[in-house]
């Protein structure tokens, strides 16, 4: 039998879902024998089960009981390793990586053509590059929660990419994140955030599996 994978260590993935419900203003997780869980509550996205080392017994269990659809699974592992042990009711998301990277200040500047709007409430700050109509080139917001920060929802419309937007939206979220006294932010990337992370410093802790029960 496979045995679980130690692929990253599980206090930067409860770091994370700390982070990730003050970012989404969703319930406290819940500690379950496979990792914790998240009544979301929304639709689409009821509960979301995250596995910092799932198991074939792990995933049997939660495939064979789980019968709401808008569960969400995020296992931090390749799809090869955790596709064998799902049902075929469960879909397979784009792959995701966990990164962890350093915060500091930084000065953020807007590039021509765009301004930075940069806005706080409570423990989650907003980064939002404007076009001079108005429009939202890019955004991403950041919930510190002590030493740590979680980096969320980070996306530049198709129209503004390649103009390095990301990266001013990244050193704006860390100037904040530090100054509030955060060292470490964590995210989760698609392959395409990946390769801006890792301009910037930040280094991959584990492949992700997003899995989502769809509705029959």
């Amino acid at each position: 039998m496979m045995e679980a994978l130690e692929t990253v260590r599980p206090e930067i993935v409860r770091a994370w879902v700390d982070g990730w419900v003050v970012s989404r203003n969703a319930p406290l997780p819940v500690r379950e024998p496979w990792g914790l869980r998240v009544d979301v509550g929304r639709p689409g996205h009821v509960t979301r089960h995250v596995l910092p080392a799932p198991t074939p017994d792990d995933l049997r269990l939660l495939a064979e009981t789980i019968s709401t659809p808008g569960t969400w699974l995020k296992l931090c592992a390749p799809a090869e390793a955790v596709v064998p042990w799902l049902t075929p009711a469960w879909s397979i998301d784009e792959p995701e990586f966990m990164m962890t990277g350093p915060l500091s200040r930084g000065l953020a500047t807007a590039p021509d053509g765009y301004t930075l709007a940069v806005t706080t409430r409570s423990d989650v700050t907003v980064a939002r590059l404007l076009t001079a109509a108005g429009e939202i080139a890019a955004r991403g917001q950041i919930a510190v929660t002590g030493r740590t920060a979680v980096v969320d929802q980070v996306e530049t419309a198709p129209e503004h990419r390649r103009r390095g937007l990301g990266r001013v939206v990244m050193t704006a979220l860390a100037d904040i994140a530090a100054s509030r006294g955060a060292r470490t932010g964590i995210l989760v990337a698609t392959p395409a955030g990946q390769a801006l992370y890792r301009t910037i410093g930040w280094t991959t802790r584990t492949p992700m599996t997003a899995a989502v029960l769809a509705a029959s």
